[in-house]
């Protein structure tokens, strides 16, 4: 499962949001995340139009235990 990461923790700390803008390093890790979330979300889309995401996966034995 792919997993977006960033720089540091991905929070920000404040009780309001005019403190939470003034964690400079929060808001600079959330900058992080959202631009690794959009290249990873891109990296998806150009990988649907060349193939299919998941073709190499097998699905063809599954367990059911319902009878």
């Amino acid at each position: 499962m792919p997993i977006v990461t960033s720089t540091y923790w991905n929070m920000v700390h404040g009780m309001t949001p005019d403190e939470v803008r003034k964690d400079l390093e929060g808001m600079q890790t959330m900058r992080n995340i959202g631009r690794n979330m959009a290249w990873m979300l891109k990296g998806f889309a150009k990988q649907e139009k060349e193939t299919s995401f998941a073709d190499h996966v097998e699905t063809t034995y599954r367990t059911d235990f319902h009878y």
